[in-house]
Order: structure tokens, then sequence, then C-alpha cells
């Protein structure tokens, strides 16, 4: 079995060292012999596409949730599985689809699932399946878990800043980009063409999600399936400083009134049209500059992981 493994050697320290180094341990100790690639930056789309062309039996991406999509939009659309070590911080993909978070497992699941489904032994673990799963895409950039503009796009912008700058922690860099962002409270006008209607909003974020997120109680933020074949569209309805700061703490709290608080769609595809002539945009917590109109297209079970 051939296996190529992406590394993203940037942040480089994982719980137990060395994350280029723990990922060669975990893969090799689960039986792979894989060909480890430290990647970083911009050197992972090229680096991506490169192990894709070499048609291996699996392309491993290990890193958090802006590395793993990265990759995986050189696999969209081919039958090379992707095989996920998280070694994000909050890993969200990965734990949607159901991968273990531990590094050591999630190894495990990959080399008993290709063993599997190559005719060969398991070594004793309980083997998963090579699963399809739908992408997000905007003006030809894939998303696995989801795309926004208006707040949350400068908000990450300036915490990447704080961290580059001043080395501060991400969270701590996270609270006071939000302080900062939040005192200026930028709005974004756009019109969302869905085919059907052209509705035109005045709103301090639009939120796209590949396929439907939970919205309120102790499962906010997740998704029940990722091969329903729908984008879903979240408008933010304009609101004061003081609403929006009650709206993320209705999130926190997991009690999030989806019909007051914003309006909701599922979509095949759309369009968000805009008078800027760029936009930022985040796509699964990397931020982007993309040229509007934004054309939206959900690619149903574009994308093969290893999965349980």
């Amino acid at each position: 079995m051939k296996a190529i493994a992406l590394i993203n050697a940037a942040a480089g320290v994982a719980a137990g060292g060395d994350r280029v180094a723990v990922a060669g341990e975990e893969l090799r100790a689960a039986g792979l012999k894989p060909e480890i690639r430290p990647v970083q930056g911009t050197d992972l789309e090229r680096a991506a596409r490169d192990a894709a062309a070499q048609k291996p039996d699996v392309v491993i991406v290990g890193g958090g949730d802006g590395t793993v999509s990265t990759a995986a939009g050189a696999l969209v659309g081919t039958r090379i599985p992707l095989g996920v070590l998280p070694f994000g911080t909050l890993n969200h993909f990965a734990r949607d689809v159901g991968i273990p978070p531990r590094p050591e497992h999630a190894a495990r699941l990959i080399a008993d699932t290709l063993r599997a489904t190559s005719g060969g032994s398991t070594e004793g673990g309980a083997p998963g399946r090579v699963r399809e799963v739908d992408v997000g895409e905007v003006n030809g950039r894939v998303f696995l878990n989801n795309a926004s503009i208006g707040l949350y796009p400068h908000i990450v912008s300036k915490r990447q800043r704080q961290q580059d700058r001043l080395g501060r922690n991400k969270w701590v860099a996270m609270l006071v980009a939000f302080a900062s962002v939040f005192r200026r409270y930028p709005m974004v006008k756009v019109v969302v063409d869905t085919g059907d209607a052209a509705l035109p909003r005045t709103t301090p974020f639009v939120f796209v999600g590949n396929n439907r997120y939970e919205m309120s109680g102790f499962a906010a933020g997740s998704r029940a399936r990722l091969d329903a074949g729908a984008l879903s569209l979240y408008l933010a309805h304009r609101t004061g400083r003081f609403g929006l700061l009650l709206l993320a703490l209705r999130v926190l709290v997991g009690r999030l009134d989806q019909a007051a608080e914003f309006e909701s769609m599922d979509l095949q595809s759309f369009r968000v049209e805009t008078p800027k002539k760029t936009l930022k945009t985040a796509l699964d917590g990397e931020v982007v500059r993309l040229v509007p109109p934004l054309e939206f297209r959900v690619r149903p079970r574009a994308l093969r992981v290893v999965a349980p």
C-alpha cells in the first residue's frame, strides 16, 4: 500500500513532541510505511496536487481544519481517499466525520481500514470504511466545514497578526481581535441570489455551512451528517453591538433561537453579490480575498474519507 503523509510543520509541536516526528511514529506503529512530507504555508496546495498526481492508496494529512481543507481540495473528484491525523486546535471536520481525536487512534483507523479494503487482516482494531462526503465550493475554492464573510474573517485576520507580531497565545489573540472588530462593528451589504429570489441584506455576517449545523443545545456547532447534498446559508439579522454580543453569548451557552436571531435556508447553489471589489472570506478558518460575486455550490459526495 502506497501512503503519502502531508504533515503541517508550521506550528511545530504536537502533544508528545514535534508533529512530523509524532505522525511518522504513529503511522509506522500502526503498520504503515508512509512517505512523510513536511509542508507549511503556501507549499501545502502544491504538495497536495503532487501527492494526488502519484495516485497513492491514501493521502494522509496531519494538521488542523485549514490544513485538511486545503489538501482535500486536490483530492476532490478523485478516487484517492483522505486520511486525517487531527493535530489542530478544534478539528471540526475530523470530529463531525467521527475520526478519533488522538493521532495514534486515527493512525490505527487508517491502517486497519486500508488493510480491510485490500483484503488483508487488521491488527485487532475495528476497521472503518471509505465514506463519500460533500464539499462546499466558492469561486473554485473548496471548503469542508464552512465559509463566512463579515465579522469573522476580520477577527481571524487580526488574530493572526496578533500571533505573528506579538507571539500571543491563539485564544488571547482571538479575544483581542474580537474586541477590536467589535468596536468598529463592520456591516456588509449583500444581495443573495437563490435562483428563485434576490434577497438584499445588510448584516454583520453571512455564514455558509457544508451541510446543516446544529444551532442549539449541547450539539451546537456540529453536523449530524455530511452527505445531505446541500449548503446551509445563515444570514444574521441586522442588530446593534449589544444584540450581537447577546447572540455570541447564546451561541456559547447553546441557547440560540434560530428563528429570532437569523434566517436560514438549505440550497444546492446560490450567488452572493456585493459592491465591494474584493471580499475577505474565511474558508475553514483560513482567510482569503475573493472577487465578487461569490458563487457557492455543493459538490455531493465528491470527497472520499477514511472514517469509522
